[in-house]
């Protein structure tokens, strides 16, 4: 019972889903934890963030690699969920939670072995039976004393500076490689570099540790083996099956134009292209409990749990300005859902890009993230990697830091003994090819073969 009564102390009271600056890995959430569920009678509408009435306590425990088994032999699944949280889904329901941190002035120390306050409910686009919950680790014996191993990284300095072109900088990118070309662009002289990784995925979004690809086991070898040598989604028998490219500017939305791009391209490729609906990214930024506004996001909570749990709407119901704000989404909209989102190979560290060429062909695109380093901003064409050069010349120092971009693989290829993806960027047309880009293949280029997320768009 004390247990219970400081779980509702610690736990209840400070909850902020649209902040979550924590750094959790695969081991610190493996293992068997507490959950403390509330009455199954509330709506998903129901902001549980100061939730303390739990009555039901149960026993999970989360097993290698993603089997969950409960106190009653209940099987089912779960999976970390980048290094935010985890969901686990068993005995018909979803559990899904941010993972714990505390924030002392500057300092900010991931405790792991606790939960957020969220929510929970029956498996199923239209879920019935919410609740709230919270988790508990088992095998921390002070609780008083948490790890600060996972403390986050100090600020980034320079983020009021206004861009300054480095034709130096591009110069020595052009001359190291001969892979792919740098240009300078104009619109970004009219960004600050905070404005600038914002649209590079956040400052919320920065890097931690990424998974590495998993092995390729030899049936997925040989599945891969069956592909056509190369594939386009934007060119099938004629047909172009990707929505047009879109600008989030300077609003760190890629997680949301990523995500909403697979589901424009999924309907499209269900639909024998008669269904051509642009989704509105701006409801995402604005209305999502599961992502960070301008500031960043994870396309796994919006690309699926956010599309399953609440839907998403076309773009008229809430245009795109590029800001945060309160929820502008016209309420008699139609609510469109997906549902079955999944990281591609099953769970979170399961991927690799044998997985990820196979699910492209089969399913349609696939949202990615991948770490972007400033050279990539300078990108013309070309099959990209990091050339390892840094734009620090003009500032004394290098105010950019390595974050996490969200964005859609529509294809791949080869072109004189390189492989590489095709992927569908959200800087607009005038940047790189066409608004696309080529990445190298087959290497985890940037960590883009770590993480990628589908889900199945309902038609």
């Amino acid at each position: 019972m004390k247990i219970f009564l400081s779980i509702v102390f610690l736990i209840g009271l400070e909850y902020a889903a649209c902040d979550t600056p924590v750094n959790c890995t695969y081991e610190d959430i493996r293992g068997e934890w507490n959950f403390y569920e509330g009455p199954r009678t509330v709506d998903k509408s129901y902001d549980c963030s100061t939730f303390t009435n739990f009555t039901t306590y149960f026993k999970v425990k989360l097993l290698f690699p993603n089997t969950a088994i409960d106190q009653d032999g209940n099987t089912g699944y779960w999976t970390l969920i980048y290094n935010q949280g985890f969901e686990v889904v068993i005995a018909g329901r979803k559990y899904f939670a941010f993972s714990y941190f505390q924030q002392n002035k500057d300092k900010i120390t991931s405790l792991c072995k606790h939960t957020f306050v969220n929510s929970s409910h029956d498996i199923g686009v239209d879920a019935k039976n919410w609740s709230c919950f919270a988790g508990w680790k088992n095998d921390e014996p002070d609780y008083s004393t948490p790890s600060e191993k996972h403390s986050l990284k100090k600020p980034i300095l320079g983020l009021n500076l206004l861009y300054r072109p480095n034709f130096d900088f591009i110069e020595r990118i052009n001359q190291k490689q001969k892979s792919w070309q740098a240009t300078h662009y104009k619109f970004l002289e009219k960004m600050t570099i905070k404005e600038i990784v914002r649209m590079s995925g956040g400052e919320k979004s920065r890097s931690f540790v990424k998974p590495k690809p998993a092995r390729v086991t030899p049936e997925i070898d040989m599945m891969a083996k069956e592909l056509p040598k190369s594939f386009d989604w934007r060119n099938v028998d004629g047909i172009n099956y990707v929505s047009p490219i879109r600008n989030q500017q300077s609003c760190g939305s890629c997680y949301a134009f990523g995500s909403l791009a697979m589901h424009e391209a999924r309907l499209r490729i269900k639909s024998n292209n008669t269904l051509q609906t642009i989704f509105s990214t701006q409801d995402i930024v604005e209305c999502s409990r599961y992502s960070q506004g301008c500031d960043g996001g994870f396309p796994y909570l919006v690309a699926g749990k956010y599309a399953e749990d609440y839907g998403i709407v076309e773009e008229s119901c809430n245009p795109y300005k590029g800001v945060d704000g309160a929820c502008h989404t016209n309420p008699k909209c139609k609510r469109n859902y997906a549902t079955n989102y999944r990281y591609v190979g099953g769970f979170y560290g399961a991927c690799n890009e044998a997985l990820m060429r196979i699910n492209l062909v089969k399913n349609g695109p696939i949202a990615v993230s991948f770490e972007v380093y400033n050279d990539f901003l300078n990108y013309q064409g070309g099959i990209y990697h990091h050339t390892g050069e840094s734009d620090h010349v003009n500032f004394g120092f290098n105010p950019f830091e390595i974050t996490n971009h969200v964005v859609l693989i529509v294809g791949y290829g080869s072109e004189n003994g390189q492989d590489y993806w095709i992927v569908k960027n959200s800087w607009g047309t005038g940047w790189g090819e066409n608004g696309f880009f080529r990445i190298r293949r087959g290497t985890d280029e940037c960590s883009i073969e770590s993480i990628a997320v589908e889900s199945d768009i309902i038609v």
